[in-house]
């Protein structure tokens, strides 16, 4: 019996894989097909991102260095109000690549990574918790003292043990085009419906186009009438979900969630790379297997944890939302030199923005 089988091996499962082999634990971690793929994320990330890799991965994940945003109310035509900082604020990334560098990470530390393993079921038993999968057509039980569901925004271990779904799931589209492109910014477009469209310069990777909204809303049109108004023609076309808002409760008896599959994202841009893995940080910090009561432990830290930026990260959202004359006079007001992290909202009151905020006067 495994101490732990994880479901799904993207950056918080494959980080929680690496971190409880490292703990001692018997890990075994389940890719339903092949680590990475298909693509459904954005790779514009906060430089926090080293953090959580190899030392020797950053030469061979860093596309690009980013030094802040420029923020439209209309189309790429429209005054852009720019904010910035004087050092790299984040960093574009080979996404796919991430994927793969955490996995083989989880796999040099001594968790076994399978991939081409679907989860069909997830049973809790007093004692254990039964996995099934199919396997080349072929159906494998692994029998687990927990599980971590990091099987994303459609999460079915969340559907399987009964979990509350997120509050809200966006639709996310995105594509590329191949002209290189290392400019220091990227473009922000707050014409979509309760969110916004970007565009990502990815040095020699090409560009990124991308347009996030609530369901029912034409997200196709609108991402069309994005490359229109650049002019561009894109490739290599991605979508789906983004998890909003995390439930109530992300644990059973034997069962916690990370990542997506918790809505363990930033209410405000939709990432959740940096959140699903401080998350499954704090799930390593405080789970024991054979004490299945320290899954309040999990809830109390993580939450402990981000609460505060995904409630601050839902204010700033509602920005998006705002009347346009209301937005332009925000965006005029707000923008220069700035000192905010853009994955913790908190950093908005911190000295350092204070600062920023007080050598413009």
């Amino acid at each position: 019996m495994y101490d732990f089988v994880v479901v799904g091996v993207g950056p918080a499962g494959a980080r929680f894989a690496r971190r409880a082999a490292e703990a001692g634990y018997d890990v075994l971690a389940l890719e339903k097909g092949e680590v990475g793929t298909p693509l459904a994320c954005s790779g514009h990330v906060s430089t926090d991102i080293w953090d959580f890799v190899p030392d020797d991965a950053k030469n061979r994940l860093l596309q690009n260095r980013v030094y802040g945003a420029n923020f439209h109310v209309g189309g790429p035509e429209s005054d852009a109000h720019r904010f910035y900082r004087s050092e790299e604020i984040s960093n574009v990334i080979d996404r796919v690549e991430l994927d793969r560098t955490l996995a083989d990470a989880a796999r040099d530390a001594g968790s076994d990574v399978r991939e081409g393993h679907t989860v069909t079921g997830v049973e809790e038993q007093s004692h254990s918790v039964t996995v099934t999968a199919s396997v080349g057509g072929e159906t494998q039980e692994f029998e687990a003292k927990m599980v971590a569901g990091s099987d994303g925004p459609i999460s079915r271990v969340r559907r399987e043990v009964g979990l509350p779904e997120p509050a809200e799931k966006l639709h996310g589209v995105l594509a590329f085009t191949d002209e290189s492109d290392f400019g220091d910014y990227v473009d922000v477009h707050l014409t979509a419906p309760r969110f916004f469209a970007w565009r990502i310069p990815r040095g020699d990777a090409g560009v990124e186009y991308g347009l996030a909204a609530p369901p029912g809303k034409e997200v196709n049109e609108l991402f069309d009438e994005l490359t229109a108004a650049y002019d561009v023609e894109t490739d290599h076309f991605c979508s789906g979900a983004i998890p909003i808002g995390p439930p109530a409760s992300v644990t059973t008896r034997r069962v916690f969630l990370l990542g997506d599959a918790a809505a363990q994202t930033k209410p405000f841009t939709g990432g959740g790379i940096l959140y699903g893995m401080t998350a499954a940080d704090r799930a390593v910090d405080a789970v024991d297997p054979d004490r299945p009561r320290t899954l309040a432990d999990y809830e109390r830290a993580w939450r402990s944890e981000l609460s505060r930026e995904i409630r601050l990260g839902h204010l700033i959202r509602r920005a998006y939302s705002l009347p346009e004359p209301v937005q332009r006079a925000g965006l005029r007001a707000l923008s220069g030199e700035i000192g905010v992290h853009m994955d913790r909202p908190s950093s908005f009151f911190s000295r350092e923005q204070l600062r920023a905020l007080l050598s413009r006067s």
